[in-house]
């Protein structure tokens, strides 16, 4: 069982990573929430890891704090739930929002994840409820969005995110620059990368047509 790498940070992407330890490169798949925070390329990273075994394969999890790594293995433990699905979760909603809607039977809430059906959300609050409430080291202060130094290191990681995600630069900027034009506050990673993708499918639906 791997449950922490350590290493230099070679590749970053939104559902994963690369750490280089002394030569050989370990991938790793990661939630938004993990990527949001992750340092510049070529830093050192050290990353809790959640390793899952398959009959085909052997595939790591990443996760910056322990309370996301605890919260994807709650997660995969309630049934028809899978590491990629529980993934999805944690990239949709932070670890103490879960939480809080799992603590309080919020079935609407949970439903409301992409992928999350309302039968997985009811099993999810049913599995979960008791194992929850123990979790003491859960805290909004492990998840709360961080921004950064300057909107321009902001403006630069969404571009990148949804460069990774398939857009052109230029698609990704001009969605960005929307977004900013409307709400000129200083937003979070997560939150213009959110705005973003909006402002982008909404113009992809209106070419189709």
């Amino acid at each position: 069982m791997i449950a922490r790498i350590s290493g230099k940070l070679i590749v970053k992407a939104p559902d994963h990573i690369v750490i280089d330890v002394h030569g050989i490169g370990y991938q790793i798949a990661i939630p938004l929430s993990t990527y949001y925070h992750l340092p510049d390329l070529n830093d050192d990273i050290s990353i809790h890891t959640h390793t899952h075994v398959r009959e085909d394969a052997l595939l790591l999890f990443g996760f910056l704090t322990p309370g996301e790594k605890e919260a994807f293995e709650l997660l995969i433990d309630v049934s028809k739930i899978g590491p990629k699905l529980a993934l999805n979760i944690l990239s949709n909603i932070t670890v103490d929002e879960l939480q809080k809607a799992i603590v309080q039977a919020d079935v609407p809430k949970l439903y409301a994840i992409p992928g999350v059906g309302a039968k997985t959300a009811e099993r999810i609050v049913l599995e979960l409820k008791d194992k929850m409430k123990s979790i003491a080291h859960i805290h909004p202060s492990e998840m709360a969005e961080k921004v950064s130094d300057s909107a321009s290191h902001l403006f630069q990681d969404a571009v990148l995110a949804l460069v990774n995600l398939g857009y052109s630069k230029a698609s990704a900027e001009r969605a960005l620059r929307q977004v900013i034009s409307k709400a000129p506050q200083l937003y979070s990673t997560a939150e213009l990368i959110k705005q973003s993708l909006r402002v982008l499918v909404d113009r992809e639906s209106l070419l189709r047509t």
